[in-house]
């Protein structure tokens, strides 16, 4: 890590989607397991934040990292911004944070999810101050933020405060969107350690890869899965000092853990570099909505399910038979399979409060509406009763 000699691991356990059970909860046993089995295989950056899984994601990092293991990882975490209302609330958020963690100190604690207008928010509050003095007591070892804004207000921000890192989305799809190549580079050249986080934009890129992608990562000369040309990419720019991964799959964590030891900085070859212009270009024709799946936008009042609504929305024209995701889209959304509530896009009541916690900045109102009249045309009562009774839902 530039300026401090932290020895990060390459790859950071992201705790934002870990392991769920079907009501929805962290699958505890199984994400401990996840968590730890990672650690041991070199992984020491794991990640957390105040409203990840509900407010269940803290708590869980705190049990997952006993017996040990919260002295083998650098351990990191973030202060709501967009819940702060006094100079007060800082030390409130961050004391409670400690608890929860089971920890006396956080290594790398970030400014959440900042925008423009949100930095102006918390550095009139005396964010800066806080952040000084947290320091100075021990309670943080490193201050950070994470950027969710326009490009223009990303440099303005690195330059408002001594910032030790700072944590970007970015991954192929997003070299010109918030703060981009522009800004992961203007980061390194301030002498920031860069975080990437949403390498894979929320699974976006490796689940359900339309054939069209296929096809263009299949003419390459060294064969290697979607998930591993995306994280290749990020790594490939030697500005980058950790890539976060969501991992919650077995098989996932140890593939992207064999790809961690494998990558490098300017690694990659000027046609592979070319080829994943191309399934850019690509994934640009296809996708619909630049949803990554955070649920910064969850719980909705209305109970529509946004995230799951856009993932649909977007396989839509990712599958060869749009009629088979029609019925996914009843079947996942109707609430047939975990026998729950209806949470379809129709459900939207318009009221607008997802729009401003959305970090991709996606009108998502109008969007659901773009859902609605795609998937719930003709024959969706039909689907929706097809679901239920495979599921055995009267």
């Amino acid at each position: 890590m530039p300026g401090n000699g932290d020895e990060l691991s390459i790859l950071g356990f992201g705790c934002m989607r870990l392991a769920v059970k079907e009501d929805g909860s962290i699958d505890e046993e199984r994400a401990t397991r996840q968590v730890r089995y990672a650690i041991d295989h070199g992984v020491n950056y794991v990640d957390s934040a105040w409203p990840y899984h509900m407010g269940q994601s803290e708590p869980f990092v705190g049990h997952a990292l006993a017996d040990g293991y919260r002295n083998k990882v650098k351990l990191a975490t973030k202060l709501p911004s967009w819940l702060i209302e006094s100079r007060e609330d800082m030390d409130k958020y961050l004391n409670a944070q400690l608890v929860k963690l089971k920890t006396d100190h956080i290594d790398y604690y970030l400014v959440h999810t900042l925008v423009g207008d949100l930095w102006d928010t918390v550095e009139k509050l005396g964010v800066a101050d806080f952040l000084d003095n947290a320091k100075v007591d021990g309670r943080i070892k490193n201050a950070g933020f994470s950027f969710h804004g326009a490009g223009t207000d990303f440099n303005r921000i690195v330059d408002a405060y001594d910032w030790d890192f700072c944590q970007i989305q970015y991954n192929f799809l997003d070299e010109k969107n918030q703060a981009g190549t522009a800004g992961l580079e203007y980061a390194a050249t301030m002498g920031l350690g860069v975080i990437i986080m949403e390498p894979l934009r929320g699974g976006n890129l490796t689940k359900n890869v339309p054939p069209a992608i296929r096809a263009i990562w299949d003419e390459a000369l060294v064969k290697r899965t979607a998930p591993e040309w995306a994280l290749r990419w990020i790594w490939n720019h030697p500005e980058v000092t950790v890539v976060l991964s969501g991992m919650n799959d077995e098989t996932h964590i140890q593939e992207n853990l064999t790809v961690a030891d494998q990558a490098y900085p300017n690694s990659l070859k000027d046609a592979e570099l070319d080829l994943v212009k191309r399934v850019e270009a690509k994934y640009r024709e296809l996708m619909k909505v630049g949803c990554t799946g955070c649920r910064y936008c969850m719980p909705c009042p209305s109970d529509v399910n946004i995230p799951l609504c856009f993932e649909e929305y977007n396989n839509l024209y990712m599958v060869d038979n749009p009629e088979v995701e029609k019925f996914m889209y009843a079947k996942r959304l109707g609430g047939a399979v975990a026998l729950g509530n209806p949470e379809f896009a129709s459900l939207c009541a318009q009221c607008g409060q997802c729009v401003e916690k959305c970090p991709q900045h996606i009108d998502i109102p109008g969007t659901l509406e773009s859902v609605v009249e795609e998937l719930e045309g003709p024959g969706f009562e039909q689907r929706v009763a097809m679901a239920k009774q495979m599921f055995k839902q009267t």
